[in-house]
Formats: structure tokens, C-alpha cells, sequence
């Protein structure tokens, strides 16, 4: 069984990964370390592991082989880096990063490390997302003009970050608030369906609060993206929203794609049957959850898909550009990848 630690207990969905471990019976969690030592008592006594009073305990301890960090953001930087020096598989809650040049860094340490990882985009493995994105790749769109994706949640309006999650509405421990927050999901879905992880030329966006529940974080946001092959991609999230219908649309000079309440409908100028007015069916399988991924990849699982550490650093690079863009009132590029490198 191999032996792994929970690094940070701060992220919403430490539950739910905690649910998941919980149901496994190929990894088990050996010892818990959290700056709040109640926060890593209890999350211990749930995983039945034990506790450490320094993160160096893991780092140092050669049976512990994979890591899960679910650290506030801002402590990201430190727990990945040593994590690879010691080369700790990890999973890290997304974003990795709170800006571009701290999640290269961590990118750049990841892969040097030659550990496997990833993080938190679960929306690749949705079946409607998955099959868009192999069309794009397929060319049965022809050339694409517009790209639009929305996530949204009521969190703000009914308080869900008024206790032990206080901390993801403080952008001083998060980094952003309500549009980066859910935004970076939809961000991983466009860059990850586009396909060129060096197509984003400039972006904005324009940002704001509703109830000031959380006082200047902001809750709600809408970003542009202007693509090299000439596409413009919107992204709306936030945490007002009482709904969240539309997810995504992808129009091109061949095809159309949108997804309404988790259904797709495709509309082709070259697939049969595909006309737009009914739900399109003909889909892949879901994926497994992304951690989920992770603990197979991790046990043994051989070709499971994860999210690269370059490609996480990139959606950091994009989304502080677009707060940036917000700030200043302007068009900005986003930060470049220092090593040269990038996905594709």
C-alpha cells in the first residue's frame, strides 16, 4: 500500500479528497501536517494518520512517496518546492500559483524532480468537454472564431466562506477572489480545448463585487482573450450567481458546440445527425475525478491523463494577466514562461 501525506488541510475540498482517500484501499495516509495544529488534528483522526509538527517530517520521511497539498495558496511556493527536492509525488489545489513568476519556479522544480503531478481541473474528464475537444483537435470546426465558458456559484450569497474557509476570500492568503477562484477552471478548459499552450496573446477583464460580503475581494468577473489564429475567447465566473446554465461554447466556420445544464449540442456541417437542435449523445466516457487520477497514476495505473506542472503555471500566468488588465483598464500580455518551454 503505498504511503502518502496530507500537506495543508486549508483548501474547501479537503472533505471531499478526504472521502476519496477514505473509500481506497491502495494508499493510505501515514501523518498530517497543517500550520493550525487543530485544523490537522482532526483531519488526522478522519485518515486515522498521525500528526507532524513541521512539514519537514514528510519531506524527510522515506516511506511517505506522494504528497497532497491542500495549503492555502500563498504557501504553495514553499511546500512545492521542498516537496520536490525531495521528490514527493504531489497534487497540488489549483492554481498553483498566486502569479506567474512563483508558479514557473515551482513548474520548473517539478519537472526537474521527475515526479509525477497534478491538480485540481476536474472538468477535462466531463464527456461533452472531452469530445469538443477532440473535434477541435480533429478539425471538424474549421478555422474557430469565438470560444465563451462560465462557471459560477452561489458561495458569496449564502456565506460559504464564512468559517474554516474564510481564508479563500482573502487574496492576501489566496491570491484572488471569486473570478479567479472558479474562473481558473474555465480558463483550463479553453487553453486546454484550443490546444496551443502559446496561443493567448493579451487579455482582460473587468471585475467586482455585489454584496461586499468579503470586503474588497472581488465576487464576480468577466475576461477576454485574444488567441494568435485569430479567435476571441470570453470567460465569465463568480461567486453570485444563483444559476449557472451555459458552460461553454466553441464556434467555428465548420461547426458549433454548446453545453446548456451539462448537455451538449453540436451543430456540423460534416457529421451527420449533428444539427444542433437535439442533445448530441455520441460521447466519450467520463473521466475519473482529477484526484482521483492522481492517487491511480500514483498506484501503479499506467497512461493516466494529469494535468502537466507547465500547464498550471500557464493558467496562473493568464489569470494574473487578467487581473492585471482589470486593474490598469487595458489589454495585457501574459508573462512568459522563462524556461522557453510550454504544452501543447
Amino acid at each position: 500500500m503505498l504511503q502518502a501525506a496530507l500537506v495543508g488541510c486549508a483548501h474547501i475540498h479537503t472533505p471531499n479528497f478526504i472521502k476519496r482517500l477514505q473509500a481506497r484501499n491502495d494508499i493510505q495516509i501515514k501523518s498530517v501536517w497543517d500550520h493550525d495544529s487543530e485544523r490537522a488534528d482532526r483531519r488526522a483522526d478522519e485518515l486515522g494518520a498521525g500528526v507532524v509538527s513541521e512539514p519537514d517530517a514528510v519531506w524527510s520521511d522515506p516511506e511517505v512517496e506522494a504528497v497532497i497539498i491542500c495549503a492555502e495558496t500563498v504557501r504553495h511556493p514553499d511546500l512545492v518546492l521542498a516537496g520536490a527536492a525531495a521528490k514527493k509525488h504531489m497534487f497540488v489545489e489549483k492554481p498553483l500559483g498566486v502569479d506567474a513568476a512563483g508558479a514557473y519556479e515551482m513548474a520548473d522544480a517539478i519537472e526537474t524532480a521527475g515526479v509525477l503531478f497534478q491538480t485540481g481541473y476536474f472538468m477535462r474528464g466531463n464527456p461533452a468537454n472531452r469530445f469538443v475537444r477532440e473535434q477541435i483537435a480533429q478539425g471538424a470546426f474549421g478555422t474557430i472564431t469565438r470560444v465563451r465558458a462560465a462557471v459560477g456559484h452561489s458561495g458569496s450569497l449564502g456565506g460559504m466562506f464564512d468559517t474554516e474557509w474564510r481564508w479563500m476570500a482573502d487574496p492576501k492568503q489566496s491570491g484572488l477572489g471569486g473570478f479567479g477562484d472558479l474562473g481558473t477552471h474555465g480558463l483550463d478548459l479553453l487553453l486546454w480545448m484550443m490546444g496551443d499552450e502559446d496561443s493567448v496573446k493579451s487579455v482582460t477583464a473587468t471585475i467586482g463585487r455585489a454584496t461586499s460580503r468579503y470586503g474588497d475581494t472581488d465576487e464576480y468577473g468577466e475576461g477576454q482573450l485574444r488567441f494568435a489564429g485569430g479567435a476571441v475567447g470570453t470567460l465569465a465566473a463568480g461567486w453570485v450567481d444563483l444559476a449557472n446554465p451555459f458552460q461553454l461554447l466553441v464556434s467555428g466556420t465548420r461547426a458549433h458546440a454548446h453545453v446548456i445544464d451539462g448537455t451538449l449540442y453540436y451543430k456540423s456541417e460534416d457529421v451527420e445527425g449533428a444539427d444542433g437542435a437535439e442533445p448530441w449523445t455520441e460521447l466519450p466516457d467520463a473521466l475519473p475525478h482529477a484526484f482521483e487520477l492522481f492517487l491511480d497514476a500514483v498506484t501503479g495505473k499506467p497512461d493516466v491523463p494529469l494535468v502537466t506542472p507547465r500547464e498550471a503555471a500557464l493558467r496562473s500566468a493568464v489569470m494574473e494577466a487578467m487581473y492585471q488588465g482589470a486593474e490598469r483598464g487595458m489589454w495585457q500580455s501574459p508573462a512568459t514562461d522563462p524556461s522557453g518551454l510550454s504544452d501543447g
